[in-house]
């Protein structure tokens, strides 16, 4: 069954994303690096780093095209699940292999839209990369098409931000890139490889402090 995208509503999204742009702009010293990167077009897996609750719309206020999230399933029963649902995200189960939503996160990529993804499954607080979880080498083995890593730093410093303190907000996109092993069947020892591979990717957007076990030099790559 193909990707339902009625439950995007375009409206609704583009109001939603100039609202976090113009936000971010307002209160936050907000830079964007390597938007040129960006595909324009055709099926995308985003992969980035989790910070802070609101990692979803940066991400979504900085790329130049639309990007349908995989969301933890507690938010779609939170007072502003219908802020969720407006923007075409679809609820995935943590700690658990939700093959639901991976079936659907694989339907959206063949329907050529951009899927975003957080690879650790949950914020970090410390700031440093956590162990990534195989929820997105398994989707990206599977659906073959090409990952968009994107760093962020600074989202954390907007819990009470006001107009005389401006975090510093910076996202940083990085080139798209292919996993190897391109037969689409994955093993748990391919599984791991894959899930690091792709973590090293974020981390090589991040300073060397932040990325906590995906520095170079660190573990098998």
């Amino acid at each position: 069954m193909p990707f339902d995208e009625s439950c995007i509503v375009p409206p609704f999204y583009a109001t939603g994303t100039a609202v976090a742009r113009l936000s971010l702009w307002a209160i936050a010293g907000w830079r964007v690096r390597g938007r040129e990167k960006v595909p324009r077009s055709g099926p995308l897996l985003v992969v980035s780093n989790h910070l802070h609750f609101t990692d979803p719309p940066i991400v979504m206020a900085s790329l130049p095209r639309r990007v349908v999230f995989m969301a933890k399933e507690e938010l779609f029963h939170h007072p502003l699940a219908w802020v969720v649902r407006g923007v075409g995200a679809f609820p995935v189960r943590r700690n658990q292999l939700d093959r639901t939503a991976f079936k659907r996160g694989l339907e959206a990529l063949e329907a050529g839209l951009a899927v975003g993804i957080f690879p650790e499954g949950s914020r970090s607080l410390s700031g440093s990369l956590k162990s990534g979880l195989p929820g997105a080498a398994f989707l990206a083995a599977h659906a073959q098409v090409p990952l968009l890593p994107v760093a962020i730093q600074g989202s954390p410093q907007l819990h009470g931000t006001g107009w005389l303190r401006r975090p510093s907000i910076t996202v940083t996109i990085g080139d798209p890139f292919a996993l190897p092993h391109g037969n689409g069947r994955v093993d748990r020892e391919q599984l791991d490889f894959l899930t690091d591979f792709i973590m090293r990717h974020i981390a090589a957007l991040l300073p060397t402090t932040y990325q906590g076990l995906y520095q170079e030099g660190t573990g098998d790559h």
